[in-house]
């Protein structure tokens, strides 16, 4: 059976100043605080909400 790949992400920057719907693409994600972490399946959908926010988040591959 193949491995999942996954995407950990990292809220690193806050959303305060930057466009509104970006903030909501966050909460869309589940992030409410700075310095959380999340696993997300490596999925087109994911990456796209992500390329919205990638100056405010920090993403790894696992």
């Amino acid at each position: 059976m193949a491995k999942v790949k996954q995407l950990k992400v990292t809220y690193v920057k806050s959303k305060i100043g930057y466009n509104k719907n970006q903030a909501k693409v966050l909460e869309a994600l589940g992030f409410t605080k700075l310095n959380q972490t999340k696993i997300f399946p490596d999925n087109e959908a994911i990456r796209g909400s992500l390329f919205h926010v990638r100056h405010l988040v920090v993403v790894e591959e696992i």
